[in-house]
């Protein structure tokens, strides 16, 4: 679980810097004159207030130096006035970047659970930072706010329970598929393998091949919407996912044909056609998914 959630982070890393970013430039003095230490954690205490799951905000100095207390929640304060933080990342990227940065996860000192700190530097008129504002946060409160996904919504909780209990039924449906693909060969058992026919074959390998396209849709669907995993590229995923699922219903009807060219070559030659047919539409199914990947990946480059 800490892994995905520190993937996750990865990927939703711009967002969450550019709401901590939003919170700091809406709220905190910067660029002014006579900015006072007591203005700038007057705004930061205001930050607390209205987003809740904020473990510690506390403000440095340009060297480092922490100023006045930390504050965590309830309200409490720890006394770390005058504590050296010249050495963390938030501190020094903040610093040498010049702007509003947030860290990698890491362990926080008061709970010891995975937290990442924001870090806004506060100039005067000159254009000189004099301070540091720092505020830390929980991993999972900031995977909320940067990708909610109406996850903690009773409408989301109602889908994820719906989008789950399809892909119950879905997988169970595949697994049928696959005991049915692999009965017709356990019939014959393994003494007999010899008088296995070749229309058990397509039909076992027809079966198989549906399986794996609903298993591969279930395995989507259940790491999208039900355990809410993002992805790099959102557009990318749904278009291989169609990909192979189209592409696995082409090879299965493919397999149908020629099962059909070779049944009625031998019994009833009249019946061709039909399987003509079949090949007839497994080709414009082709076409129709070569346009789709043409098409699509043309979108994904603009």
């Amino acid at each position: 679980m800490v892994i995905q959630e520190i993937q996750q982070y990865s990927e939703i890393r711009p967002k969450a810097r550019a709401y901590f970013c939003y919170l700091f430039h809406k709220n905190l003095p910067n660029h002014l004159p006579s900015v006072s230490v007591e203005s700038i954690m007057a705004r930061m205490l205001k930050i607390r207030g209205d987003l809740e799951g904020i473990d510690a905000m506390y403000l440095l100095d340009a060297k480092g130096n922490q100023i006045g207390a930390t504050y965590v929640k309830d309200g409490k304060r720890i006394e770390d006035d005058g504590k050296s933080r010249s050495t963390r990342a938030y501190y020094y990227r903040a610093m040498h970047e010049q702007r509003c940065t947030i860290t990698d996860p890491y362990p926080s000192l008061i709970n010891d659970d995975l937290t990442v700190t924001a870090s806004q530097p506060i100039f005067d008129e000159h254009g000189e930072i004099i301070y540091v504002a720092c505020m830390d946060m929980p991993l999972n409160e900031v995977l909320k706010i940067a990708h909610p996904m109406a996850l903690e919504s009773s409408a989301g909780r109602f889908f994820r329970l719906g989008y789950a209990g399809f892909t119950i039924v879905l997988a169970f449906v595949s697994l049928l598929l696959f005991v049915k693909g692999i009965e017709g060969f356990l019939s014959y058992g393994f003494g007999h393998i010899e008088s296995i026919e070749i229309k058990d074959i397509f039909e076992s390998t027809i079966l198989l091949t549906l399986s794996l396209a609903i298993f591969d849709l279930v395995k989507t669907l259940f790491e999208e919407e039900v355990l809410g995993r993002l992805k790099n590229d959102q557009t990318s995923s749904i278009h291989k996912t169609m990909v192979r699922f189209l592409g696995s219903i082409i090879i299965a009807l493919s397999i149908e044909a020629l099962m059909l060219v070779f049944k009625f070559a031998m019994t009833e030659p009249a019946m061709l056609v039909n399987a003509i047919y079949i090949i007839g539409g497994v080709a414009m199914l082709l076409v129709g998914l070569a346009v789709y990947i043409r098409f699509t990946n043309l979108g994904e480059r603009h």
